[in-house]
């Protein structure tokens, strides 16, 4: 696969991450109907950990509960793994 085109996915996937958590704390804030945890999670899964992390401490957002809290660094580390077995393979 290209190497450019993964990452421009990466980075597209990363900063929708930061963005979807800021716009689910705002929704929050606002009280109005909000993004779904799985699709919170799933945006981490494909892609965008860092951002949604980076997200998570900037907007304070779903930082007490244990499925972010403890999902999303456990994302980075799995996708950081298979980054390193596929370097060194």
């Amino acid at each position: 696969m290209n190497t450019g085109a993964v990452f421009i996915y990466l980075a597209v996937m990363n900063v929708l991450g930061f963005a979807i958590f800021g716009y689910d704390k705002r929704r929050a804030m606002r009280r109005r109907w909000r993004v779904s945890e799985k699709k919170l999670l799933c945006v981490a899964l494909l892609g965008g950990s860092i951002g949604a992390y980076i997200g998570m401490q900037v907007f304070r957002h779903k930082t007490r509960h244990w499925k972010f809290r403890v999902g999303i660094p456990g994302i980075i580390l799995i996708q950081y793994g298979f980054m390193i077995l596929k370097l060194i393979s």
